[in-house]
């Protein structure tokens, strides 16, 4: 078989492999929260938002900058757990395919 017969070959189950993995990080999700666990933040492995939950003692309406810190960190911390696991996977099915020349 010629090389570039292999090469789409492993291009192929590259791309199956890539799409079996996004299937799975959709449904995975990570939780990070803030403030002592008054605000916690589920994203999904695929970088979406999938629930915002705040303790109701945490709202003050005199206050309402505190909570908005809260919630954004929770989010961003909840999103790069999600990143993170998202580049693990992603590697694993990118790991060994070699393009010639590069």
């Amino acid at each position: 078989m010629s090389s570039i017969g292999k090469l789409m070959k492993q291009a192929q189950r590259m791309q199956q492999q890539i799409e079996q993995i996004q299937a799975g990080l959709a449904a995975r999700t990570v939780e990070a929260t803030s403030g002592g666990g008054v605000v916690k933040v589920i994203a999904k492995c695929d970088g979406s938002l999938a629930a915002i939950k705040i303790d109701p003692q945490a709202v003050n309406p005199a206050d309402t900058e505190l909570l908005q810190d809260l919630v954004l960190t929770a989010a961003n911390n909840a999103l790069a757990q999600a990143k993170e696991i998202s580049n693990q996977e992603m590697g694993k099915a990118t790991q060994g395919f070699s393009l010639p020349g590069m």
